[in-house]
Protein backbone atom coordinates (compact mmCIF):
# COMPACT_ATOMS: atom_id res chain seq x y z
CA UNK A 1 0.00 0.00 0.00
CA UNK A 2 1.39 3.52 -1.05
CA UNK A 3 2.17 5.88 1.87
CA UNK A 4 -0.54 8.03 1.04
CA UNK A 5 -2.96 5.52 1.31
CA UNK A 6 -1.93 4.69 4.49
CA UNK A 7 -2.20 8.12 5.91
CA UNK A 8 -5.63 8.51 4.09
CA UNK A 9 -6.56 4.98 5.73
CA UNK A 10 -5.37 5.99 9.52
CA UNK A 11 -7.46 9.48 9.33
CA UNK A 12 -10.71 7.85 8.64
CA UNK A 13 -12.13 5.25 10.87
CA UNK A 14 -12.29 1.37 10.26
CA UNK A 15 -14.35 0.11 7.62
CA UNK A 16 -17.50 -1.86 8.95
CA UNK A 17 -17.16 -4.68 6.57
CA UNK A 18 -15.10 -7.40 7.26
CA UNK A 19 -11.98 -7.66 5.63
CA UNK A 20 -10.88 -10.79 3.61
CA UNK A 21 -8.54 -13.26 4.78
CA UNK A 22 -5.59 -13.52 3.74
CA UNK A 23 -5.22 -16.88 1.98
CA UNK A 24 -8.54 -15.78 0.37
CA UNK A 25 -7.13 -12.90 -1.43
CA UNK A 26 -4.50 -14.96 -2.53
CA UNK A 27 -6.62 -17.46 -4.21
CA UNK A 28 -8.45 -15.20 -6.14
CA UNK A 29 -4.94 -13.58 -7.56
CA UNK A 30 -4.05 -15.35 -10.57
CA UNK A 31 -0.60 -16.57 -10.69
CA UNK A 32 1.53 -14.67 -13.73
CA UNK A 33 3.01 -16.79 -16.52
CA UNK A 34 6.65 -18.08 -15.14
CA UNK A 35 9.91 -17.56 -16.54
CA UNK A 36 11.27 -20.80 -17.80
CA UNK A 37 15.05 -21.38 -17.98
CA UNK A 38 16.38 -21.53 -21.69
CA UNK A 39 16.10 -25.14 -23.26
CA UNK A 40 17.93 -26.91 -25.35
CA UNK A 41 16.44 -27.51 -29.01
CA UNK A 42 16.95 -31.15 -28.07
CA UNK A 43 14.10 -31.11 -25.81
CA UNK A 44 10.77 -31.46 -28.07
CA UNK A 45 9.18 -27.85 -28.85
CA UNK A 46 5.21 -27.74 -27.64
CA UNK A 47 2.66 -27.31 -29.36
CA UNK A 48 2.31 -23.21 -30.41
CA UNK A 49 -1.66 -23.55 -28.66
CA UNK A 50 0.00 -24.72 -25.35
CA UNK A 51 -0.64 -21.98 -22.77
CA UNK A 52 2.03 -20.47 -21.05
CA UNK A 53 3.76 -22.26 -18.12
CA UNK A 54 2.54 -21.77 -14.20
CA UNK A 55 3.81 -21.89 -10.94
CA UNK A 56 1.94 -24.51 -8.80
CA UNK A 57 3.60 -23.28 -5.69
CA UNK A 58 6.86 -21.04 -4.82
CA UNK A 59 9.45 -21.66 -1.62
CA UNK A 60 11.55 -19.82 -0.11
CA UNK A 61 14.55 -20.92 1.79
CA UNK A 62 15.55 -18.29 4.69
CA UNK A 63 19.37 -18.97 5.97
CA UNK A 64 19.40 -20.80 9.25
CA UNK A 65 22.57 -19.01 10.32
CA UNK A 66 23.48 -15.96 10.46
CA UNK A 67 27.00 -14.30 11.03
CA UNK A 68 26.22 -11.91 14.09
CA UNK A 69 30.15 -10.96 14.40
CA UNK A 70 32.85 -11.58 12.15
CA UNK A 71 36.57 -10.38 13.02
CA UNK A 72 37.89 -8.65 10.30
CA UNK A 73 40.94 -11.28 10.97
CA UNK A 74 38.59 -13.59 8.81
CA UNK A 75 37.77 -11.06 6.27
CA UNK A 76 35.53 -11.53 3.36
CA UNK A 77 35.64 -15.45 2.68
CA UNK A 78 34.26 -16.93 5.82
CA UNK A 79 30.62 -17.35 4.37
CA UNK A 80 31.79 -19.09 0.97
CA UNK A 81 34.73 -21.04 3.60
CA UNK A 82 31.75 -22.52 6.18
CA UNK A 83 29.01 -22.82 3.07
CA UNK A 84 26.85 -20.17 5.05
CA UNK A 85 23.54 -18.74 2.88
CA UNK A 86 23.61 -14.98 3.32
CA UNK A 87 20.36 -14.22 2.01
CA UNK A 88 16.87 -15.81 0.95
CA UNK A 89 16.56 -18.49 -2.13
CA UNK A 90 13.20 -18.40 -4.31
CA UNK A 91 12.26 -21.39 -6.42
CA UNK A 92 8.53 -22.61 -8.16
CA UNK A 93 7.64 -25.89 -9.47
CA UNK A 94 6.29 -25.00 -12.44
CA UNK A 95 4.20 -26.66 -14.91
CA UNK A 96 2.62 -26.35 -18.61
CA UNK A 97 -0.76 -28.51 -19.43
CA UNK A 98 -0.17 -29.77 -22.67
CA UNK A 99 -2.69 -31.90 -22.82
CA UNK A 100 -6.24 -31.93 -20.24
CA UNK A 101 -7.23 -35.14 -19.32
CA UNK A 102 -11.17 -36.47 -19.29
CA UNK A 103 -10.74 -39.28 -16.42
CA UNK A 104 -11.44 -38.78 -13.10
CA UNK A 105 -9.07 -35.52 -11.28
CA UNK A 106 -6.08 -36.84 -9.86
CA UNK A 107 -6.39 -37.52 -5.91
CA UNK A 108 -4.04 -37.46 -3.04
CA UNK A 109 -2.55 -40.86 -1.54
CA UNK A 110 -3.81 -43.13 -5.27
CA UNK A 111 -1.42 -45.14 -6.99
CA UNK A 112 -0.52 -43.46 -10.24
CA UNK A 113 1.09 -45.42 -13.54
CA UNK A 114 2.97 -42.32 -14.88
CA UNK A 115 4.30 -42.66 -18.48
CA UNK A 116 7.14 -39.82 -18.61
CA UNK A 117 10.64 -38.99 -20.12
CA UNK A 118 13.08 -36.77 -18.21
CA UNK A 119 15.38 -34.48 -19.79
CA UNK A 120 18.41 -32.08 -18.31
CA UNK A 121 17.85 -28.19 -19.49
CA UNK A 122 20.65 -28.90 -22.06
CA UNK A 123 18.91 -31.46 -23.78
CA UNK A 124 20.41 -34.82 -22.73
CA UNK A 125 17.18 -37.22 -21.98
CA UNK A 126 18.38 -39.23 -18.68
CA UNK A 127 15.25 -41.42 -18.07
CA UNK A 128 12.12 -42.61 -19.78
CA UNK A 129 9.56 -45.35 -19.26
CA UNK A 130 9.83 -46.09 -23.05
CA UNK A 131 13.19 -47.12 -22.53
CA UNK A 132 12.55 -49.91 -19.90
CA UNK A 133 11.41 -53.69 -20.36
CA UNK A 134 7.95 -53.46 -21.51
CA UNK A 135 8.31 -49.96 -21.79
CA UNK A 136 5.51 -50.26 -18.80
CA UNK A 137 4.20 -47.06 -16.61
CA UNK A 138 6.16 -46.20 -13.59
CA UNK A 139 4.11 -46.29 -10.26
CA UNK A 140 4.13 -45.19 -7.22
CA UNK A 141 1.75 -43.76 -4.80
CA UNK A 142 1.17 -40.23 -4.92
CA UNK A 143 2.04 -38.14 -1.70
CA UNK A 144 3.85 -41.29 0.41
CA UNK A 145 7.40 -39.75 0.10
CA UNK A 146 8.66 -42.30 -2.39
CA UNK A 147 10.36 -39.91 -5.44
CA UNK A 148 11.68 -36.47 -5.31
CA UNK A 149 9.75 -33.65 -4.05
CA UNK A 150 9.10 -32.63 -7.32
CA UNK A 151 6.92 -35.98 -8.54
CA UNK A 152 5.39 -35.86 -5.16
CA UNK A 153 3.37 -32.83 -5.51
CA UNK A 154 3.71 -32.00 -9.31
CA UNK A 155 0.52 -33.95 -10.73
CA UNK A 156 -2.16 -31.52 -8.55
CA UNK A 157 -5.01 -30.53 -11.19
CA UNK A 158 -4.43 -33.44 -13.57
CA UNK A 159 -6.60 -35.36 -15.05
CA UNK A 160 -6.53 -39.27 -16.19
CA UNK A 161 -5.46 -39.27 -19.48
CA UNK A 162 -3.78 -35.28 -19.30
CA UNK A 163 -0.31 -35.07 -20.39
CA UNK A 164 1.91 -32.20 -18.39
CA UNK A 165 5.50 -30.68 -18.65
CA UNK A 166 7.03 -30.25 -14.92
CA UNK A 167 10.01 -27.90 -14.58
CA UNK A 168 11.34 -29.08 -10.95
CA UNK A 169 14.31 -26.89 -9.40
CA UNK A 170 17.18 -29.26 -8.19
CA UNK A 171 16.26 -28.12 -4.57
CA UNK A 172 12.93 -30.44 -4.99
CA UNK A 173 15.03 -32.84 -7.34
CA UNK A 174 18.32 -34.25 -6.32
CA UNK A 175 19.34 -31.28 -4.34
CA UNK A 176 23.45 -29.77 -4.57
CA UNK A 177 25.20 -33.37 -5.59
CA UNK A 178 25.28 -35.54 -8.44
CA UNK A 179 22.73 -38.33 -9.02
CA UNK A 180 24.09 -40.89 -11.52
CA UNK A 181 24.23 -39.08 -14.67
CA UNK A 182 22.46 -36.53 -13.25
CA UNK A 183 25.24 -33.63 -12.28
CA UNK A 184 24.78 -31.23 -9.53
CA UNK A 185 22.01 -28.47 -9.04
CA UNK A 186 20.09 -29.96 -11.75
CA UNK A 187 16.70 -28.64 -13.01
CA UNK A 188 15.09 -31.56 -14.73
CA UNK A 189 12.16 -31.20 -17.48
CA UNK A 190 9.85 -34.20 -17.79
CA UNK A 191 7.32 -35.02 -19.56
CA UNK A 192 4.11 -36.70 -17.82
CA UNK A 193 1.15 -38.48 -18.86
CA UNK A 194 -0.57 -39.72 -15.83
CA UNK A 195 -2.12 -42.98 -17.32
CA UNK A 196 -4.06 -44.39 -14.81
CA UNK A 197 -4.67 -44.15 -10.53
CA UNK A 198 -5.67 -46.53 -8.31
CA UNK A 199 -6.46 -47.23 -4.55
CA UNK A 200 -4.42 -49.80 -4.52
CA UNK A 201 -0.75 -50.58 -6.03
CA UNK A 202 -1.28 -52.54 -9.38
CA UNK A 203 2.20 -53.49 -9.85
CA UNK A 204 2.29 -57.42 -10.84
CA UNK A 205 2.63 -59.26 -7.57
CA UNK A 206 5.36 -61.56 -7.33
CA UNK A 207 4.71 -65.50 -8.06
CA UNK A 208 4.06 -67.46 -5.09
CA UNK A 209 7.37 -69.70 -4.20
CA UNK A 210 7.62 -73.29 -5.69
CA UNK A 211 7.06 -76.12 -3.30
CA UNK A 212 10.17 -77.32 -1.98
CA UNK A 213 10.79 -80.29 -3.95
CA UNK A 214 10.64 -78.07 -7.52
CA UNK A 215 12.72 -75.27 -5.72
CA UNK A 216 15.88 -74.19 -7.69
CA UNK A 217 19.29 -75.72 -7.05
CA UNK A 218 21.24 -73.70 -5.76
CA UNK A 219 23.31 -71.07 -8.63
CA UNK A 220 20.24 -71.07 -10.65
CA UNK A 221 19.33 -67.67 -11.89
CA UNK A 222 16.03 -66.43 -10.52
CA UNK A 223 13.71 -65.86 -12.99
CA UNK A 224 12.44 -62.29 -14.01
CA UNK A 225 15.42 -60.78 -13.28
CA UNK A 226 15.37 -57.00 -11.76
CA UNK A 227 16.79 -53.41 -13.44
CA UNK A 228 17.75 -50.13 -11.63
CA UNK A 229 16.52 -46.93 -13.52
CA UNK A 230 17.72 -43.87 -13.37
CA UNK A 231 15.16 -42.26 -11.49
CA UNK A 232 16.35 -44.83 -8.91
CA UNK A 233 19.32 -45.72 -6.71
CA UNK A 234 18.77 -49.45 -5.94
CA UNK A 235 17.78 -52.65 -8.20
CA UNK A 236 14.01 -53.42 -7.74
CA UNK A 237 11.67 -55.47 -9.28
CA UNK A 238 11.34 -54.83 -13.36
CA UNK A 239 7.88 -53.71 -12.37
CA UNK A 240 8.60 -50.62 -10.59
CA UNK A 241 11.37 -48.40 -10.53
CA UNK A 242 13.42 -48.09 -7.13
CA UNK A 243 12.48 -44.85 -5.28
CA UNK A 244 14.72 -41.92 -5.44
CA UNK A 245 16.29 -40.36 -2.21
CA UNK A 246 14.17 -36.88 -1.00
CA UNK A 247 15.89 -34.44 -2.18
CA UNK A 248 14.61 -31.15 0.10
CA UNK A 249 18.21 -29.53 1.45
CA UNK A 250 18.38 -30.45 5.30
CA UNK A 251 20.28 -27.45 5.99
CA UNK A 252 17.01 -24.76 5.69
CA UNK A 253 13.39 -24.97 6.21
CA UNK A 254 11.20 -24.04 3.12
CA UNK A 255 8.62 -22.05 3.92
CA UNK A 256 5.23 -21.17 1.34
CA UNK A 257 5.39 -17.79 -0.22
Amino acid sequence: MALAQLAATAQKPAAAKPHAAPHAAAAAKSPACAKLPELSSKIPALPASAPCAKPLYTLTLEPQIKPEYVSPLEGTALKDTLGLESTPTSFSLTYIDTKVGTGELAAPHKWYSIKYTGYLTDGTKFDSSDDHPGKEAFVFQYGAHSVVAGWDTGFAGMHVGGKRRLFIPFQLAYGPAAHGNIPPKSMLVFDLELVAQSDTDPSPKAPPAPPAAMAPRPGTPPAGGSMTGSMSGTATPAARPATPPAAAPAAASPKPQ
